[in-house]
């Protein structure tokens, strides 16, 4: 009930400033933690070239089918100060390979992609002393024997931190 004489609370000019900015305030704040969380996190890989990109899909793919069929098969894995890339044939390990090299590609970051040439170390087992920083990448390895192409996998590889 309003007395007589007395007016209605109104918004002053200072209220609806402290208003608009607790509002604004608060978009531009989460904007900020959304960017910032963003800039550290997996967005997957980025193409230079969408369309290129696209072209050649149906090729590598064709390319994988291949590999699959031959039997051959690689596996690489992270170990402390160095990197190891076995590589089998029908589950024996594969002769026929003079070298590998890996391409260390990060998804957001190419001025930090890595190229390493691992050295055998076996039948089948090539190393790179090679220390990597911990993180998320895709490694493009290649296979070859000689000049051609024995076998290619892209694996997405994690180079875990140190334990605390």
């Amino acid at each position: 009930m309003i007395r007589q004489g007395s007016e209605p609370r109104r918004f002053t000019g200072w209220h609806m400033e402290a208003v608009m900015g607790l509002f604004f305030g608060t978009i531009i704040s989460v904007n900020i933690i959304m960017s910032w969380h963003a800039s550290r996190s997996w967005s997957g890989l980025v193409v230079e070239n969408t369309y290129t990109a696209k072209q050649q899909f149906n090729g590598k793919v064709a390319e994988t089918r291949a590999f699959e069929a031959s039997g051959i098969k690689g596996e690489l894995m992270s170990e402390p100060g160095a990197i190891r890339y076995v590589l089998t044939r029908m589950g024996k390990p594969e002769r026929a390979v003079d070298r590998v090299v890996a391409v260390f590609k990060r998804p957001l970051e190419e001025h930090e992609n890595i190229r390493v040439e691992l050295q055998r170390a076996g039948e089948g087992v090539f190393i790179s002393a090679q220390r990597l920083k911990p993180s998320q990448s895709i490694a493009d390895v290649a296979v070859m024997s000689r000049p051609a192409l024995v076998y290619r996998q892209a694996i997405r590889f994690v180079v875990p931190g140190e334990r605390q």
